[in-house]
């Protein structure tokens, strides 16, 4: 992944990770160097993957959801590609597709959004380059970042928040146990 001055370090993992990268292939040149900017920078840290593609970036929230329900992956990484075109489909698709990742994203699924809203392919090229501002690398980090979130805080909850009425007991007015 290209560095800047504000990239994160990638998290390091003390059990394995495994991510889903689905990739919306319509612009195939722009799609490949997406996945091989979110390839590296998993590998990067460690992580094992598995690729699936869909018909477009609509499909993308989808797919995550189904993988998020009924598989075991820790996280996630859309990729993508949407170019302005003569009509409203392009902002119905952009808003759309990052819409339902966000919720996702807030129902509990770890995910980076690398599916690209751009006015032309050179602009695509550009932000799918491993070698330039590598989006799909930079997608890759933001699902590790999250995944290691979820892990941090994720651990054992006991001794944190309030507790279970069946851990103790609570007296009656006159002084007889309830509970």
């Amino acid at each position: 992944m290209a560095k800047t001055e504000d990239s994160l370090a990638l998290p390091t993992f003390d059990k394995p990770v495994k991510v889903l990268i689905v990739c919306a292939p319509y612009y195939r040149s722009v799609a490949n160097n997406l996945m091989a900017g979110a390839k590296a920078t998993l590998e990067g840290a460690d992580a094992a993957y598995e690729v699936v593609e869909v018909p477009g970036a609509l499909e993308v929230p989808p797919a995550i959801r189904i993988a998020f329900r009924q598989s075991n992956f820790d996280g996630f990484v859309a990729l993508g590609c949407v170019i302005r075109g003569e009509t409203t489909h392009y902002d119905t698709v952009c808003n759309d597709s990052s819409r339902a990742l966000t919720l996702l994203g807030l129902e509990g699924a770890n995910i980076g959004n690398g599916i690209l809203t751009v006015e032309n392919i050179a602009q695509a090229e550009v932000r799918a380059d491993p070698k330039a501002m590598n989006k799909g690398g930079g997608a890759a980090a933001a699902a590790l970042h999250l995944i290691a979130l979820e892990r941090r805080w994720g651990e054992s909850k006991q001794g944190i928040g309030f507790r279970n009425l069946d851990s103790y007991q609570v007296a009656d007015d006159d002084g007889s146990s309830i509970a």
